[in-house]
């Protein structure tokens, strides 16, 4: 009979644990979901063609299928070309306790890349640093802009001098297809 007793003083302790834990966590956690600046990637939900000049100067077009995911909170990229040779695919989140988005990208080369940043007037600026081979740094980023309901720009930037000047590496016109 003791026993019982004190398994159940012992369950009723971690009860009333659980739920303060559970109402202090409510009330001081923000909601990375509701906060102004998690729509701030909403400009590019839907599905969009792109275009771009590859190195020898011939125009190449991909697809780009971007949606919110759980409980949408969570922007999901699905990137090819239209030969399918390259394949990729991000997910971004507003982190409303650092007040910045972060984007994790993973793709068909084996790449990884994890971005931060957010609006920066009225463009999208999402950056990293990556350590090249050689031990020197290289600042890469993606910088959405030129928007509107139906098209967007993308460039894809690097810098070697801590962001002073920046070399266009890649540029996107996106047009919505739906």
């Amino acid at each position: 009979m003791e026993l019982t007793h004190k398994l159940c003083l012992a369950m009723l302790f971690l009860s009333v644990i659980t739920l303060s834990y559970s109402i202090t966590k409510a009330q001081t956690i923000p909601d990375n979901c509701s906060a102004p600046e998690a729509s701030q990637f909403d400009f590019w939900i839907g599905s969009w063609e792109g275009s771009w000049q590859n190195e020898n100067g011939v125009t190449e077009n991909g697809t780009n299928v971007i949606s919110k995911i759980l409980g949408s909170c969570v922007v999901e990229e699905n990137f090819s070309t239209d030969d399918k040779s390259f394949i990729g695919k991000s997910v971004t989140v507003y982190n409303s306790y650092k007040k910045t988005w972060q984007q994790t990208w993973v793709d068909n080369s084996g790449a990884y890349l994890d971005f931060t940043g957010g609006m920066e007037g009225d463009k999208m600026v999402m950056s990293r640093k990556a350590l090249k081979k050689d031990g020197s740094t290289t600042l890469s980023r993606m910088v959405f802009y030129d928007i509107t309901k139906n098209d967007f720009q993308w460039n894809w930037e690097s810098s070697v001098d801590d962001g002073k000047t920046w070399t266009l590496l890649w540029k996107i016109h996106y047009v919505r297809k739906n």
